[in-house]
């Protein structure tokens, strides 16, 4: 398992109630807290925020200094207003010259970082009432966006992030299915899809047969991990809620033949920042780890067998909870 760490989320973390739970840290200080963090071996930039065409120099050092890989670039089409009724899906064609424009020069920035990997989030690119949405042409108009900057250079793969809702009432890309249709009818080979775990619990999915489908079709480039209830993005700690799904997750990602970048990526806007990315790796190795010891067999037999009791009491005795009633 390769593990890898958005650099935001070292940062100063806020939401619109509140703009300073914490003291911000400078860049620097994220990137030696990213690179402190046992098992990371990678991070992931966002366009603008950690990186533009002009400091890929600096990044490289900073690569260098810490002894990381890039894992990836992920491109600001969310924050600047310029995009905030959409970026691919504009009505405006220059806006969504941009929104190209600005994808393909990190794809550049990534190729001279060493990386292979953009992950795509147009979280702008949705609709918030009905009628408001020209559902067919702003989809051609999405599925064009993309397949154009794939086609500036196939050695750098797009992975398109989906999500349900936010900052949009409705996203264009908001699960796997969809998402995989947009990828597919680009004809690109290099456009894939990322599951975050979060993203795909809000939208009811379950996260193994929503990686089963995308691998099915060669289209699972990149994970994002986090948990929440549910009903909101709230981008907990790994395995503190779903525990169940996740083991299943980690025991069909091998099968899966799933090599990609492990990436955490949470908000924790009250906890320290190191200390909970800490936590959620810790969690998936562990969690790894254990199914190996147990036997990855006994799992695969229980999707053979599909039998309910014998998969609880099998789970059971996994979590150690198996003993003499008193």
């Amino acid at each position: 398992m390769r593990f890898s760490v958005i650099l935001g989320n070292l940062g100063n973390t806020r939401d619109r109630f509140c703009d300073s739970y914490k003291q911000q840290p400078t860049k620097r200080e994220q990137w030696a807290r990213a690179a402190a963090i046992v098992g990371v071996a990678g991070i992931e930039l966002v366009g603008t925020w950690d990186i533009t065409e002009s400091s890929v120099g600096e990044v490289k050092g900073l690569l260098a200094e810490h002894r990381l890989r890039l894992a990836s670039i992920i491109p600001d089409h969310f924050t600047s207003a310029r995009f905030g009724l959409g970026a691919f899906t504009s009505r405006d064609p220059a806006v969504r010259r941009e929104a190209v424009a600005h994808t393909t020069a990190m794809m550049d920035a990534c190729a001279e970082l060493g990386g292979d990997l953009i992950n795509l989030w147009p979280g702008q690119d949705g609709f918030d009432y009905p009628l408001q949405a020209d559902h067919v042409q702003q989809r051609d108009w999405l599925v064009e966006g993309i397949t154009r900057a794939a086609a500036h250079r196939r050695d750098v793969r797009l992975a398109l992030e989906y999500k349900p809702k936010e900052p949009r009432c409705f996203s264009f890309l908001a699960r796997a299915a969809d998402t995989l249709l947009v990828a597919l009818d680009t004809g690109a080979a290099n456009v894939g899809v990322t599951i975050d775990t979060g993203h795909s619990l809000m939208g009811g999915e379950n996260l193994a047969a929503s990686a089963c489908l995308l691998a099915s079709k060669g289209r699972l480039f990149h994970l994002h991990w986090n948990d929440n209830y549910r009903s909101w993005d709230d981008d907990l700690i790994v395995g503190s809620v779903h525990l169940p799904e996740y083991l299943e997750l980690l025991h069909w990602l091998p099968r899966l033949g799933y090599n990609g970048w492990y990436s955490m990526d949470q908000y924790p806007y009250r906890e320290d920042g190191q200390a909970a990315l800490n936590a959620s790796i810790r969690w998936l190795d562990g969690m790894a780890r254990r199914q190996e010891a147990f036997g990855q067999d006994r799992f695969a037999a229980l999707t053979t067998s599909g039998e309910a009791v014998r998969i609880a009491d099998t789970m059971r005795e996994f979590l150690g909870l198996d003993g003499a009633m008193r």
